[in-house]
């Protein structure tokens, strides 16, 4: 089995009904990848719910930081994760434990463990090495 992202339109469809993301992986560090995309999801008008253990406690972009996906009190449309590829199965345990609906890995970050996890489990509104920035774009242009 070989994990294959969904069509365009689908993707579009994930961002389009989306109103809550969680940002596994967030950083307080304003250069960061993980900051810069956050924060255009956040004036496009996405709420926000970053996921960090090491930042749980504090605000990041004005929003608290949850140290896990388990501890966020609302439903997750996306799961937008920016954590290395060999951290991807513990992200999907973890989204597995949620009502969360969208399991999203940024740019680079694919797994294919994570993937079948997923999917045995059938959870198949997998996107995996996309961008929701760049993909948001695209949606809009």
């Amino acid at each position: 089995m070989s994990f294959k992202n969904p069509d365009e339109q689908t993707i579009q469809k994930y961002l389009q009904s989306a109103r809550n993301i969680a940002i596994v992986g967030l950083s307080n560090k304003e250069d960061r990848t993980s900051y810069q995309v956050a924060k255009f999801l956040q004036e496009q008008g996405y709420q926000l719910f970053p996921v960090n253990p090491v930042l749980a406690g504090k605000t990041i972009l004005g929003e608290p930081v949850y140290e896990k996906l388990q501890d966020i009190p609302e439903t997750i449309d996306i799961v937008d994760i920016f954590r290395r590829s060999e951290f991807l199965p513990e992200v999907a345990q973890d989204f597995l434990e949620t009502d969360a609906k969208v399991f999203w890995a940024q740019l680079e970050i694919e797994n294919e463990a994570a993937a079948k996890l997923l999917q045995e489990a059938g959870r198949t509104d997998i996107v995996m090495n996309r961008c929701t920035k760049v993909e948001w774009k695209k949606m809009t242009q």
